[in-house]
Formats: structure tokens, sequence, C-alpha cells
């Protein structure tokens, strides 16, 4: 039984994660140094703790906070992250062309 509920979960995260914004992260982290073990090192490390600290809290704050809030909060943080991101990337490209 626990084998089957590993592998399931395994599977859908695999999934879920090809072509995700971490995985581009890490795609553009990589290309930019001459470090790759490093980097998948790194990330690496940062998604096993993630899931950590997603698996460990998931079942807790589910238990006093309503679904609905939680996808809100989830929903309006990657919001502001993906506008953070979308502005940031025209001033970088501001002071690559001005230098």
């Amino acid at each position: 039984m626990i084998l089957s509920l590993l592998l399931s979960t395994f599977i859908t995260i695999f999934i879920a994660e090809l072509g995700d914004k971490t995985q581009l992260a890490t795609l553009t982290m990589s290309g930019t140094s001459n470090k790759p073990l490093a980097v998948f090192l790194g990330s690496s490390a940062a998604l096993v703790l993630a899931s950590l600290v997603g698996a460990l809290a998931g079942g807790s704050i589910s238990n006093f906070v309503p679904e609905i809030i939680l996808k809100s909060i989830a929903s309006v943080t990657f919001f502001i992250l993906g506008i953070r991101l979308f502005l940031s990337s025209f001033t970088s490209n501001e002071i690559d062309s001005n230098e």
C-alpha cells in the first residue's frame, strides 16, 4: 500500500514539475554557470525541503484554515511573484542594453 502511494506521488509530482518554473529556473541557472552539479544539488535540496514543509504543514494548516482561503492565498502570492518577475525582466533588460 505504501509503495503505491509512493509511486503515485512520485509520478504526480514529476509530471507536475515538467516545464514548471522550478525546472525553468534550474535550466536558466545551470546555463549561466559553469557548475551544473552545484545547481542540481541546490535545486534538489530546495525542492526536497519545500516538499517536506508542505507535507508536514499541509495537514495541520488545513484543519484550521478552509481550503478556499488557502487557494486564495496561493493564487495571490503567485500573482504577486509573477508581476514582480515580469516587471524586473524589463529593468534588467534596460540595464543590459545601457552597458
